[in-house]
């Protein structure tokens, strides 16, 4: 595989919000300005559904802000494009209407059916990437399109250093407001692909899902809130004793392929020119240099099942490092980001590491993956695959 093929899969592999991913880009308060949002909390999610989300705004809206519903035309029924596949990751292109320069300052994400639907990622796409997102929706028959890898409209980012997101959902999400100096941008003309996860071990029901954005005129009062995502290796062998024909590294990264499509199977690999040489074992760690000047203002991480902890430290292993992200027991039901306070500010040169821990042994005590065979685990989309994702919300001058 090429370096440039690699990077281009990476990529797009982290722009999943990973495999069950949404890691949202909310958190839990707020004070002064320190954290940069405040939620409305948890959704109610258990073993992996929730239970919906609040139909009203956690808060009044503020000086200037005006509310914009978006929402799927039509109810969808997901289905798995491909045998016997138990995850279904579908794209719809939505139009907020947004007619001047403007600045999203909160986000309600509202699963229609929270019995099926896994995460949700909001993305923009700017006025010169419309036509092309168009042309991909135009391409598949019915309501959107499959989009296992990312959102098939390749300009929409640069990737990892300043992912294209609105917002997220996923366990443990709320209504997400910013305070009043921060916003995300969005060009007039924008569209907004809603990306949703269906957890198909849950069922086939239709969902009708829908976001609420708090809208306000971009007139220079905010700083753009920007995401930055820390991917990690997964690389977790078959317990001693355990065999199987996914035990073997090279048939598991071919099903993850036959699964999720060529460039999604190829992020296993991609991650280990990220992340240097990599062992296999159930902890994984991954550090990368800051290019640029940026404050840290909130953190989150995301796995999947088998998780057991997750930590982002700044300048690990060298003096004054802090560790702005430690979850000793990862919840599954309780994704939402932490604020970083005091925030953090980074030059270039300093680095952020990832590292994570995931279990084999869980398994056996998770009904999610009873009936499951246990295999070699590597970064995959699906609800019982496994990621590890750093998520960093920060400004920069």
């Amino acid at each position: 595989m090429s370096p440039r093929r690699a990077a281009a899969a990476l990529a797009a592999a982290a722009l999943l919000l990973a495999g069950c991913a949404g890691a949202q880009t909310g958190g839990t308060g707020r004070p002064g300005n320190a954290a940069p949002v405040t939620s409305s909390g948890s959704s109610g999610h258990t073993d992996g559904h929730g239970s919906g989300q609040p139909t009203h705004p956690s808060a009044p809206l503020g000086p200037g802000e005006r509310l914009v519903t978006v929402r799927m035309p039509a109810a969808y029924t997901p289905k798995a494009p491909a045998a016997p596949g138990t995850d279904d990751y579908r794209c719809f292109l939505l139009d907020p209407g947004i007619t001047a320069p403007s600045m999203v300052t909160g986000i309600d994400v509202l699963p229609g059916n929270p019995k099926v639907v896994h995460h949700v990622i909001l993305f923009r796409v700017p006025p010169d990437a419309v036509a092309r997102a168009e042309a991909v929706d135009a391409a598949q028959p019915g309501q959107g399109w499959t989009c296992f890898g990312g959102t098939g409209i390749e300009s929409q980012g640069s990737g990892l250093e300043d992912a294209p997101w609105l917002g997220a959902w996923a366990p443990g999400g709320g209504e997400q407001v910013l305070p009043k100096d921060l916003g995300l941008p969005v060009e007039a003309g924008s569209r907004i692909v809603m990306q949703v996860h269906y957890n198909l071990l849950a069922g086939h029901d239709p969902d009708l899902s829908a976001a609420r954005l708090r809208v306000a005129a971009d007139d220079g009062t905010r700083t753009a809130l920007q995401t930055v995502l820390l991917p990690g290796p997964v690389e977790l062998p078959c317990r001693p004793g355990r065999t199987g024909p996914l035990c073997d590294r090279a048939s598991a990264v071919a099903d993850v392929q036959r699964r999720f499509g060529a460039e999604a199977g190829f992020a296993a690999d991609a991650l280990h020119l990220l992340c240097g040489p990599i062992r296999a074992s159930g902890t994984q760690s991954c550090t990368r240099t800051v290019r640029r000047a940026e404050t840290v203002r909130a953190v989150a991480g995301h796995m999947h099942l088998l998780g057991r902890s997750i930590t982002v430290e700044v300048n690990h292993g060298k003096p004054g490092a802090r560790t702005i992200l430690d979850l000793p027991v990862w919840d599954f039901d309780n994704q939402g980001s932490r604020p970083v306070s005091p925030a953090v500010h980074l030059v270039p040169g300093d680095t952020l590491t990832v590292t994570c821990r995931h279990d084999q042994s869980l398994r056996d005590r998770l009904p999610a993956l009873q009936g499951v065979p246990e295999r070699y685990v590597v970064w995959g989309e699906g609800t019982t695959d496994e990621m590890c994702l750093g998520i960093v919300l920060v400004t920069r001058p």
